[in-house]
């Protein structure tokens, strides 16, 4: 028996076929052991390397293991970055099905080929218009009527050809319409080059001005005025350039690092101004734009904390002052003579009402305005001072100008939306009253409002301050406590926030989810007070105001904390990992999107973009006190050994405003400090900038990651 079974064997060894069968098994186990260890790797969160950066500020020994990653040039840093971006891949590899869906969802929704409603301005009527499969917007024109042929001014889609990042910044046509001053970001960082182009010829000139920052038309259609960059992205040297010349006359240099100028058109193009501004603090210069080789003369010399904004109209200049006005005031002055002693109020100061803004037409005046949180128009008749508010109909909503080129007319465009009503013009007579809808955004898809509540609630702070939150939901939507709810807050710069319409939203929305915005102080929603109140020595309150606004969703059955997602971009991203920093147990995932989060070492750097126009806004840790203040709720300083929520963090390699070494710092320390207890993940885009992808496609597919992350982690996963 045992001969017969070793004969066996020995024939099933000898047997060919057998030994191919055994080669290619032992192959596809090797290749399986292998496969497994390469996803088993893959499914490792990347370490990166520790270099301990050792210095003292005001006695603290401060250790930064991973300054070097700030180096751009350093192939390690760009290998850390991708093994980052490998290890997303891999880790949201389940939820790509997902993605897909929501990606799929928003196209269809969208209009893909569509044209934006006209505005005449000279002889022509502009216009912009998108085709489907195509990423960028095409500028157009049509002389005289719609109905007469177009003419293709701009097609960003060529010239982004060969490109993975395209942003038009200039866009400014001459008197005349023969002219277009453009200009391009092709890289993210927001540095763009200025190009002329003859719109008769279609030939770009030959003037080769380089990065500007803003430009303006002088009213002979030859001669421009430009601004500058300094080496840390300040606009600070005002040029006049005439067509054709290879020298340009530096006609101002704003020597203090605090100020950023800019330079602008008035309403009547009577003149051009060129306005110095810090975050308190504005200078104005102005010139008549007939008279382009003249001197800029000065409207009123700065004053600390006097901030001013100036336009023309017949004869005076219009300047909206907070002079002893918190929330501004309206005065006039002759123009040719604008001395501040004859400054005299139009519209005084109103404690609970902010002037947010004025535009001016030859017989008539609008007045932006927010009151309560909420914009409002007021427009007025100069001629026997009549006046008309233009009402809205919902609790929550956004209203802005829109393209009002034309100085004499009598009816006046804006945009209004809210979270349920897609973007909508309306071009409302002032002489009459009356208004017509000129265009609504159109969502495909059957969407219909009515199957969507909005409203406005109050949560209230530790300090007693009423906080308001815009909401957006299913009708039907029952509040038990269940609902998966995404909060959004800002609350930096005195910029407000308004319910906007977001097609992309509605992927969430149809899924059950609440969406909800943080109206917190540091935004300027309830007024100039409420900006001050979070900034500075009192920036945490825009934090607590964050977490009284979730501890009152959750306590009046919006949903659960572990149900309740946060979201926030750049200054918001600081919102964000201080929040959770400080109450990491009332929230179930965030998203820091291009996050502000290593601020006393971004702010003891001056030679990054905005660090020192912002002393006045977070604080110089350079004084001890503000030093002392900032490291109390510094997302990256504060990180510790605790139960974060999941983690989702985006940022872009060529971001000029928050660099993409902030958020890759935090992400290592935090996996440092926390290992796998946090569910963690950094996504870079390799070619974009503080915005993110330029194409709307590209953008979609962003928004749709980032999404399914946020759905997965509430345990959405179709």
């Amino acid at each position: 028996m045992h001969s017969s079974q070793s004969l066996i064997i020995e024939k099933e060894v000898l047997n060919p076929m057998r030994i191919v069968g055994l080669l290619c098994l032992t192959l596809l186990l090797i290749t399986s052991h292998a496969l497994s260890q390469i996803n088993a790797e893959m499914m490792k969160p990347p370490v990166a390397k520790k270099i301990p950066k050792v210095d003292t500020l005001h006695g603290d020994i401060r250790v930064d293991n991973y300054y070097w990653l700030r180096e751009k040039s350093n192939p390690e840093v760009i290998a850390y970055l991708e093994a980052e971006n490998a290890y997303t891949d891999a880790m949201t590899a389940h939820w790509k099905p997902l993605q897909e869906t929501i990606y799929k969802e928003i196209l269809s929704r969208i209009k893909q080929t569509d044209l934006s409603v006209p505005y005449k301005l000279g002889e022509y009527w502009y216009y912009t218009r998108t085709e489907e499969g195509k990423q960028y917007a095409i500028y157009c024109r049509k002389r005289g009527s719609m109905d007469a042929d177009e003419q293709i001014v701009l097609d960003l889609n060529q010239l982004a050809v060969g490109r993975k990042f395209l942003g038009l910044g200039v866009y400014n046509i001459s008197d005349d319409g023969n002219l277009l001053a453009y200009s391009l970001d092709t890289t993210g960082f927001r540095q763009y080059r200025l190009y002329i182009k003859n719109l008769v010829t279609g030939e770009l000139l030959t003037d080769d001005i380089g990065q500007v920052n803003s430009v303006t038309w002088a009213a002979d259609n030859k001669t421009l005025f430009y601004v500058k960059e300094d080496h840390a992205k300040r606009p600070y040297r005002f040029f006049r350039h005439v067509l054709g010349s290879k020298e340009d006359e530096l006609l101002y240099e704003e020597k203090d690092e605090l100020y950023r100028i800019w330079t602008y058109r008035g309403s009547d193009k009577k003149h051009i101004f060129l306005a110095s501004a810090s975050a308190v603090t504005t200078e104005i210069r102005y010139l008549p734009s007939d008279r382009p080789t003249e001197s800029f003369k000065l409207i009123r010399a700065r004053e600390n904390e006097h901030e001013y904004y100036v336009d023309h109209r017949e004869g005076l200049f219009y300047i909206r002052t907070n002079k002893g006005a918190k929330n501004f005031k309206l005065v006039t002055v002759p123009s040719n003579d604008p001395k501040p002693e004859l400054w005299t109020d139009l519209v005084p100061h109103r404690p609970a009402i902010k002037l947010e803004d004025i535009h001016l037409f030859k017989d008539y005046i609008v007045f932006i305005e927010r009151e309560n949180g909420l914009v409002k128009f007021i427009v007025q008749r100069f001629a026997d001072g009549t006046k008309r508010t233009i009402e809205f109909p919902e609790p929550t909503y956004s209203a802005f100008k829109s393209a009002n080129p034309e100085y004499n007319t009598h009816l006046f465009r804006y945009t209004y939306q809210s979270f349920i009503t897609p973007s909508s013009v309306f071009e409302y007579n002032m002489s009459t009253g009356s208004q017509e809808l000129l265009k609504q955004t159109e969502v495909l898809g059957g969407y219909d409002p009515k199957n969507y509540v909005s409203e406005r609630i109050w949560a209230t702070a530790e300090d007693g301050k009423e906080v308001p939150i815009s909401l957006v939901y299913r009708k039907g939507t029952k509040r038990d406590g269940s609902n998966p709810l995404l909060l959004y807050g800002y609350g930096s710069y005195g910029i407000s926030q308004s319910a906007t319409f977001s097609v992309a939203r509605f992927s969430l929305i149809d899924r059950g989810v609440v969406f909800a915005l943080a109206h917190i102080r540091g935004g300027g929603d309830l007024g100039e007070e409420w900006y001050e109140d979070g900034k500075m020595m009192k920036k945490k309150n825009t934090f607590t105001d964050f977490i009284a606004c979730a501890e009152h969703l959750i306590r009046e059955k919006y949903t659960s904390a572990d149900r309740l997602a946060i979201q926030g971009g750049s200054a918001g991203g600081l919102l964000i990992g201080a929040v959770i920093n400080m109450r990491p147990e009332l929230f179930r995932v965030a998203h820091l999107a291009v996050p502000f989060v290593d601020v006393i070492n971004t702010m003891l750097d001056e030679s990054l973009p905005l660090t020192v126009g912002e002393f006045l806004e977070w604080g110089n840790p350079k004084k001890k006190e503000e030093y002392e203040y900032i490291k109390t709720y510094c997302p990256y300083t504060n990180l510790a050994k605790k139960r974060y929520p999941a983690l989702l963090i985006t940022t872009s390699l060529n971001d000029s405003q928050v660099m993409y070494w902030e958020p890759a710092k935090y992400t290592a320390k935090m996996r440092e400090i926390n290992g796998d207890n946090v569910t963690l993940i950094l996504k870079t885009n390799m070619g974009a900038g503080h915005g993110g992808a330029s194409g709307r496609y590209d953008a979609f597919r962003e928004q749709a990651f980032n999404y399914a992350f946020i759905l997965g982690q509430l345990g959405i996963t179709k």
